[in-house]
């Protein structure tokens, strides 16, 4: 194998991969439709991808693979994907065995952090968490260039803990009335995601839509709108003060759709600051600088680690 790397972005309506080499520099790029619950159609359109792309650059990589989910160091099986085909599959082993090589092999919040780290908005920093607000709700730590797996596989799975709150910050939630797939109930996901943001507002008396609607309803002065959007910035500040209280990172990703809210901006941090247990707050709170390329580069990065 040679310096150059493979990524792939294994997501849920799209797989993605690119080839970069040992500058970073970008060399092969192609996106395919996810073959919908089909885990061996899966696996044979990430087969291909590899294969046209290295039947265009003409040499064997290493390859990198973000994926939701992740696999048990118990059972070896994958877990805990949004993507349940691939949930209960040695899908680990199976596309070792379909590349015919060893793959480097997370899940892709871990992949957006590393690449946020090493090549984008918190590039320069040592400790970086990186958060995915999206259709579902990831996180990822990173240490010195490296990915925090930790000791089960789970490190920076900040989607699936409970929404914190703490009296005086707004409405106290539900918690127990929102079920979660992975089984739990009140998880983050089901308050910080997009879609649960759109069912909370429907629920609430709102018309069915968009979140780019409601966010644009409520900078018009709709009040109804105006206060899913002040909901939704109070608890992503709880949830991040969680977050700032335990690793103290040095700077704060956000990516996914519900990361380009302006009112994120304007409102998050310092309400963050109001929250942690400091007397002073200078984390930056930004956005991924890579855009939906962010999880792909993270995934070459990923196959080759130690490269700067």
């Amino acid at each position: 194998m040679s310096g150059h790397r493979i990524g792939i972005d294994l997501g849920g309506t799209k797989i993605e991969v690119v080839a970069m080499d040992e500058g970073h520099r970008e060399l092969h790029r192609e996106r395919v439709a996810t073959p919908k619950g089909e885990y061996d159609g899966t696996i044979e359109a990430i087969r291909g991808l590899v294969a046209r792309a290295e039947a265009t650059l003409g040499r064997v990589h290493s390859i990198g693979i973000g994926t939701p989910g992740s696999t048990s160091p118990a059972s070896g099986l994958h877990r805990n994907s949004n993507s349940i085909c691939l949930n209960g599959r040695p899908l680990h082993a199976d596309l070792e065995r379909a590349l015919g090589r060893p793959i480097a092999f997370t899940n892709d919040a871990n992949c957006f952090a590393l690449s946020e780290a090493s090549l984008g908005a918190a590039r320069g920093t040592k400790v970086v968490f990186g958060v995915i607000l999206g259709t579902g709700v990831g996180g990822g730590v990173v240490v010195d260039g490296r990915v925090v797996h930790g000791r089960n596989g789970i490190g920076g799975e900040w989607g699936h803990s409970p929404l914190p709150w703490r009296p005086g910050h707004g409405e106290a939630p539900d918690l127990a009335g929102r079920p979660c797939y992975c089984g739990q109930c009140g998880c983050r996901e089901q308050f910080l995601s997009g879609p649960a943001i759109e069912a909370e507002y429907l629920r609430d008396g709102g018309e069915a839509l968009a979140l780019a609607e409601i966010a644009r309803r409520a900078e018009s002065g709709d009040a109804r709108a105006a206060a899913a959007i002040e909901r939704f910035c109070t608890r992503l500040a709880l949830s991040l003060a969680d977050v700032v209280n335990l690793l103290d990172p040095d700077c704060i990703v956000l990516g996914g759709g519900v990361s380009n809210l302006r009112a994120i901006e304007s409102e998050v941090p310092k309400r963050v600051a109001q929250l942690v247990f400091s007397d002073t707050f200078t984390t930056p709170i930004v956005r991924a600088a890579l855009g939906d390329s962010s999880g792909v580069f993270g995934a070459a990065l990923l196959a080759n680690p130690s490269a700067e």
